[in-house]
């Protein structure tokens, strides 16, 4: 069984900001698969369906993005998930332009808090996941300002395909593995 689990904030306050790119995924995936993410669970909302036959539970942590690995933790211990096998995390990333994926096997957190938290609370690094280009943050922004800033329309219109691009990646690392989806999905995309 597999867990995807898409980061970012409750509350309507956060819907559609950079930093909850991850839960837009989520959703994308939840709509695709008809899959309801509504069972409050373990410190996230949580559904469980199938892609294509493979079984997998989507979350999206309620914790807040800085102690996403407090749920994750529990998610992972409740449903025995082989986090280094079976757990893809998908969040934002200011050092790739908007819309670029990323997909790796492990790595540090890059400064994203909730990566941070998640490191800290599995104990290792090593968790496939899909890191969302939402661009770099213009020079004199706040980092906090910008991520929890909306896209602009122009930016939302590129964000809107990578959601879409994600979902089939995240379905590419279930049942191709993350290296296959590496070799597809890590290239640069055209402007």
């Amino acid at each position: 069984m597999y867990m995807i689990v898409g980061l970012g904030n409750p509350t309507r306050e956060y819907e559609n900001t950079r930093h909850n790119i991850g839960f837009d995924v989520v959703d994308a995936i939840a709509e695709k698969y008809d899959i309801s993410v509504l069972e409050k669970k373990h410190k996230a909302l949580i559904g469980k369906g199938f892609i294509d036959g493979k079984k997998v539970i989507l979350a999206k942590p309620l914790t807040y993005m800085n102690l996403s690995g407090e749920s994750v933790r529990e998610l992972v211990d409740y449903y025995k998930i082989e986090e280094t096998e079976e757990l893809i995390v998908i969040f934002d990333d200011v050092s790739l332009d908007v819309g670029q994926l990323r997909i790796r096997k492990k790595g540090s957190a890059g400064g994203h808090n909730g990566v941070k938290n998640i490191i800290r609370q599995l104990g290792h690094d090593t968790f496939m996941r899909i890191k969302m280009g939402v661009g770099e943050k213009p020079k004199g922004c706040d980092l906090a300002d910008y991520v929890l800033g909306h896209f602009t329309e122009k930016e939302r219109k590129i964000m809107d395909e990578s959601v879409e691009r994600s979902v089939d990646a995240a379905k590419m690392m279930l049942f191709e593995g993350a290296d296959a989806a590496m070799n597809v999905y890590n290239k640069k995309i055209a402007e």
